[in-house]
């Protein structure tokens, strides 16, 4: 007992003659640009904690290392 496509093209009409077309594209360019920033902050934050565990991975390195010396510089005045 699923929808036929008389029922879809029905239900269609009925949703385009309440909202009107106007009303229905502003809302479908609302969710697009929604969507877009949705997957752009995706891979800004996988960026993100890529770059933060290559510098953890790079800091571990260093502090592995029984060569290094971890010193704080002065500034001549």
């Amino acid at each position: 007992m699923g929808l036929s496509t008389t029922h879809l093209i029905i239900f269609l009409v009925i949703i385009v003659l309440i909202f009107g077309t106007k009303k229905l594209k502003n809302i479908g360019s609302d969710i697009g640009s929604a969507v877009k920033g949705f997957k752009d902050g995706m891979k800004d934050g996988d960026a993100n904690a890529n770059a933060a565990a290559q510098q953890k991975v790079s800091a571990e390195q260093l502090a592995s290392d029984k060569n290094t010396i971890d010193v704080e510089a002065k500034s001549k005045s």
